[in-house]
């Protein structure tokens, strides 16, 4: 259940929400100590961890996590809440349709923006269980040499057993989530606060001046390390995407309660600990622990497993409500979404998603083999998405909540600045690993783009021969055609056309049915409709009637619900002598303008795939017609 759905409140509720959000929005950002630092001493570009290095990479740290953490996405970007959910599309969303309607370029470069910025996080979220899992494991070797060759294996084993489960949904084991972070947060953090007793003078990395002087000093390649600075803010994007599930308030108690507190003593704790022993740069995070109390490594190792499987799980889940916005906006074909809970909404399963998102980890952890390569990968997707981000919500600012020009300019300068130095240093990965999550995301625009394009074309081929409905049910006289007794409902697209299928039934048949309906399922750029706005029936007299129903992108529209709605207002459908019509087309690629040649055949292709409507409708089987046409895009 999305938290602009409950009612309740109280402070125990509101702890409640804060304890799941450490699960679910904070497992991403929360385990990037495990590798954080590690990359920016010791990776492909790391930099010398002499006592000013030190000071000035966790000066970068301090700072990024609060200006794009704590300033940007905690109190900027997650105001721009869509009736309570967040994410890149929800954002979008917000951006008001006269722009969007009267400006054909400025449309299609937000649209273009928002569905790269989606498309994007596919990748973060192939990526993530992959580096956090495999970084929690490693924690092995440092422990004994004898882990070495089981490090690969163990990882898969575990990613394999996470992604088997999904299937089952979270319900049960989500409940552990917030202790176990809860237990994760305070454990770094004291582990931090025991290596800063020993090593004080790290805390004067809060000073700007040594972010400053450290690029000065080290020029070029210090610019290089800011990538790898870059790893402690990667989960901003998840953080914002997740904001649904608990609400604003929670969320930013949870961060500012404990969870910067915990990450920046565990940093500069890591940092007292490179001050005084730099050989521990190849794994910072658990030499922490070793040089403190060696039995503890291994506890260590198991938390932080656990820890990396909730943040894996938080962008598995993350990575299907996106596929379902995107469904119910239009964007990619209808999938099989399965529901996991019948208390909460947002508990969902899609089979496809999931085990596309399990290859392409066991690929990445196989290929790649070190976490410390991953981290070659990991950000340039993200950094994109953060220029995106940006850069809608100063459009949001603007043309929405009417800030003037001179208020939010500066802002948005400052994070654009922030984001695209951020991007700058994270490019030069692309041939390290870098051009995977960019690849990834470029194919799903592609398909993404494709699909919204090819739907738009189809639209227009049909309307081309389409009849006004109200025109047609003029010419229906009371002896011609023949009534037969029932109620047919007719799916269609476009409430205002007479449904292709209606003409191919009289057409072949000669008949109507004696009560005719065409269903238009809608779905607005809201989260949720409430039941109340959710049907409109017209009457159009002659037992015609124009039935439209308004969903959410994050509600699944179902002719059951549908039903249900027709009875609360006086209109009983005998579902044995209910017939639904629909229409199937075979598309045919052409030369016609519209897309690409190639384009076109995609289109067909995934249109073939689609799940059926039956299915996605959740139509009674036994009550369909399908009669088919073909169409030339």
């Amino acid at each position: 259940m999305t938290h602009s759905s409950t009612s309740k409140t109280g402070k125990g509720y509101l702890f409640a929400l804060s304890l799941g959000a450490l699960g679910v929005v904070y497992g991403d950002i929360g385990t990037s100590p495990l590798y954080a630092l590690r990359e920016c001493f010791h990776g492909e570009h790391g930099i010398a961890p002499s006592h000013d290095n030190v000071l000035g990479v966790l000066s970068l740290v301090f700072w990024a996590l609060i200006i794009v953490i704590s300033i940007k996405y905690l109190v900027f970007v997650m105001r721009a809440d869509n009736r309570g959910e967040g994410g890149v599309l929800a954002l979008t969303a917000l951006v008001p349709h006269d722009l969007r309607e009267h400006a054909l370029e400025r449309r299609w470069l937000l649209t273009a923006l928002s569905l790269f910025g989606a498309a994007l996080l596919y990748g973060d979220g192939m990526i993530t269980p992959a580096i956090s899992v495999l970084s929690a494991v490693e924690g092995l070797e440092t422990a004994t040499p004898f882990f070495n060759p089981y490090v690969e294996p163990i990882t898969i084993a575990v990613l394999f057993a996470l992604f088997v489960i999904q299937r089952r949904g979270t319900a049960g084991i989500g409940k552990l989530f917030g202790p176990v972070m809860i237990l994760w947060f305070v454990t770094i953090g004291v582990l931090g606060i025991l290596w800063v007793i020993r090593v004080p003078s790290v805390l004067a990395a809060v000073n700007p001046w040594h972010a400053v002087r450290f690029f000065l000093v080290n020029r070029g390649h210090g610019f290089l390390v800011l990538g790898s600075v870059f790893l402690v803010v990667t989960g901003g994007e998840s953080l914002y995407a997740d904001m649904g599930h608990f609400g604003r308030r929670p969320i930013r108690i949870a961060w500012f309660a404990l969870v910067l507190p915990s990450l920046l003593l565990c940093y500069f704790g890591q940092g007292a600990l490179l001050v005084t022993h730099p050989d521990a740069s190849a794994q910072p995070f658990y030499e922490t622990v070793r040089r403190l109390a060696p039995g503890m490594l291994y506890p260590m190792v198991v938390l932080s497993t656990a820890a990396a499987i909730i943040a894996s799980q938080a962008v598995i889940s993350g990575a299907f409500s996106l596929t379902r916005q995107a469904v119910q906006l239009g964007y990619i074909p209808r999938i099989a979404i399965v529901h996991t809970s019948n208390e909460e909404i947002g508990q969902i399963y899609i089979p496809a998603i999931n085990w596309v998102l399990m290859i392409a980890t066991f690929g990445l952890v196989l290929g790649f083999q070190k976490s410390t390569n991953l981290a070659a990968a990991y950000g340039v997707a993200v950094t994109n998405a953060m220029i995106i981000t940006t850069l809608i919500g100063y459009v949001v600012a603007r043309h929405r909540w009417k800030w003037s020009r001179l208020a939010v300019a500066p802002v948005a300068l400052a994070f654009l600045f922030i984001d695209s130095s951020f991007f700058a240093s994270n490019i030069i990965k692309v041939p390290d690993g870098g051009w995977f999550p960019l690849l990834v995301g470029i194919a799903v625009y592609t398909l993404m783009s494709t699909w919204k394009r090819g739907r738009q074309i189809l639209v227009e081929r049909l309307a081309q021969d389409s009849l006004p409905l109200e025109k047609f049910v003029e010419g229906v006289r009371p002896d011609s055609p023949i009534r037969v007794p029932g109620t047919a409902i007719f799916m269609s697209r476009d409430p205002a056309g007479v449904p292709t299928a209606l003409l191919h039934n009289l057409k072949h048949n000669k008949v109507l049915h004696s009560r005719v309906m065409v269903l238009t399922m809608i779905t607005e750029e809201v989260p949720a409709v409430p039941p109340e706005e959710r049907l409109e029936v017209q009457p159009l007299g002659k037992e015609f009637y124009r039935v439209i129903t308004h969903y959410g992108f994050m509600q699944n529209p179902g002719v059951p619900e549908v039903l249900e709605l027709l009875k609360e207002k006086g209109i009983e459908l005998d579902e044995m002598s209910t017939t639904f019509f629909l229409s199937r087309e075979n598309l045919i690629a052409s030369k016609e303008p519209g897309m690409a040649i190639w384009r076109e055949k995609l289109f067909v292709l995934m249109v073939r795939n689609a799940q059926r409507p039956t299915d996605f409708f959740r139509i009674p089987v036994n009550r369909v017609v399908e009669l088919g046409m073909q169409v030339r895009l």
